[in-house]
């Protein structure tokens, strides 16, 4: 059956497919994963894999989607049939699936600090903001509680479909969220010794540069875009045909960037006017945030207004993971959405279920050194993103014609051959080299593969 759901305007597009982007990748785990990677010098390696490695796939997604006008899994299988490729929308709905698994878990926990700042329950005078967090996360009945939440909230708004729903939620909320990150930044870097915080986060340090953090920084760019697992494949299936590629991949990759930069400038200053440890991991923003609106007047009101947009960002980009789960389910049957998004939504709960407890119940269960909740993460992040980047870039230069993707990339757009030719040789050799020299070179999958013969 045809499909008939589209973005109402180019706007709603990017500011969807930017939402999608703009999420817990950029706000929550970037600091963190940069913290633990040696600062400036992992945030650079993450500029240049994201233009010269995100920029790209990101276009190459958006050909995948808008010339089939479908789904992920379909849209393979239409550019390339009875040849097996169609296995990379599947993979790409596999991640997805497993992804918003634990990321509806850091969506839960965003959900418990906003229901506690709007009682004035978390910007307390001399608080341990650390323990806090940490007594927090290790109540399994309140984490669950919040994850399901999250997940129903998100089911709901997929439900609605495309326009009433996701694109109508990212129009109001996503502008908002960079005037609150200004305000943040603002208080972050008037702090004592905030200084000291821009240091690290600006300026390149090579001697802190490991394998794993390469494979790191590559995998943050990946995560931070939504490439890789096909989800641009199914919000580009929604872009009329009469739209420009290249205007909205510049645009959402310059949002991408410029949220990242803002997020470092929000967090790192605080991190060590405050004496705290920047390597501190997933609880880093829980931890920061509520030190930095401690400092200042009105503090808990507008802590509770970074945490609703905080919450907004989290949820556009889980719109986007179950979106391309239900859409390659619904295959165009829009009228049975709502009931296959509860369906998927309950399922994903269920397989979340051991990440939220990775901190109480399950804290002692490890997999391949890690708890539940940072395998799933590790394997998503730096395995499953990757290779389908791998294969998404090995499909789009060989299995499709390169007459049609000229035609597809500069359809509406002023650029001419040469851009096209350097956009080609990005994708048919540097990617896949950059992928398979760094997967190669990197000790830190090895070890944690050896690792699962000493399981605790």
């Amino acid at each position: 059956m045809k499909k008939t759901e589209q973005w109402s305007s180019k706007i709603g597009f990017i500011l969807s497919a930017a939402g999608s982007a703009i999420g817990v990748g950029a706000i929550w785990k970037l600091p963190y994963v940069t913290g633990m990677s040696g600062g400036g010098a992992f945030f650079l390696l993450f500029i240049l894999f994201t233009l010269f490695m995100g920029f790209p796939l990101l276009l190459a997604e958006f050909i995948i989607g808008r010339s089939t006008q479908k789904e992920a899994i379909s849209a393979y299988r239409s550019l390339a049939p009875n040849s097996g490729w169609h296995w990379i929308g599947k993979l790409g709905v596999f991640t997805c699936f497993l992804l918003l698994s634990f990321y509806s878990v850091i969506g839960g926990w965003i959900v418990i600090y906003f229901v506690k700042g709007m009682f004035g329950g978390i910007i307390s005078k001399g608080a341990d903001y650390g323990a806090v967090f940490n007594e927090t996360i290790a109540n399994p009945f309140l984490v669950i509680a919040a994850q399901f939440i999250f997940l129903v909230i998100t089911v709901l708004v997929v439900a609605k479909g495309i326009q009433n729903g996701i694109e109508k939620a990212s129009k109001v909320m996503m502008p908002t969220l960079f005037i609150l990150f200004i305000v943040l930044i603002i208080r972050s870097l008037t702090l004592d010794n905030a200084i000291e915080g821009v240091i690290f986060f600006l300026e390149p340090d090579f001697s802190e540069i490991t394998s794993q953090s390469i494979l790191f920084a590559m995998g943050q760019a990946f995560f931070s875009l939504s490439v890789g697992v096909s989800v641009m494949v199914t919000y580009s299936s929604y872009l009329s045909k009469k739209e420009s590629l290249i205007q909205p991949a510049i645009s959402i990759v310059s949002m991408n960037v410029l949220i990242a930069l803002l997020a470092g400038l929000a967090i790192f200053p605080a991190v060590f006017a405050l004496g705290l440890e920047p390597a501190a991991g997933p609880g880093l923003l829980f931890v920061v945030l509520p030190a930095v609106f401690d400092q200042i007047i009105f503090g808990e009101a507008f802590l509770l207004g970074f945490l609703a947009l905080f919450l907004f960002a989290t949820l556009t980009s889980a719109f986007s993971m179950l979106e391309i789960i239900v859409a390659s389910t619904l295959k165009g049957r829009v009228e049975n959405r709502a009931k296959i998004a509860f369906v998927i939504g309950g399922l994903i709960f269920a397989v979340g279920v051991p990440s939220a407890l990775s901190y109480s119940v399950f804290a002692d269960l490890l997999i391949f050194s890690k708890n539940i909740f940072d395998s799933a993460d590790y394997l998503v992040s730096n395995i499953l993103m990757p290779l389908g980047v791998f294969l998404i870039s090995i499909f789009v230069t060989y299995k499709i014609k390169k007459s049609k993707l000229r035609e597809e990339l500069l359809q509406h757009s002023r650029l001419g051959s040469t851009a096209f030719h350097i956009w080609f040789f990005i994708m048919r050799f540097i990617i896949p080299l950059v992928i398979i020299v760094v997967f190669l070179d990197v000790t830190g999958i090895l070890n944690w593969i050896i690792s699962a013969f000493h399981l605790n």
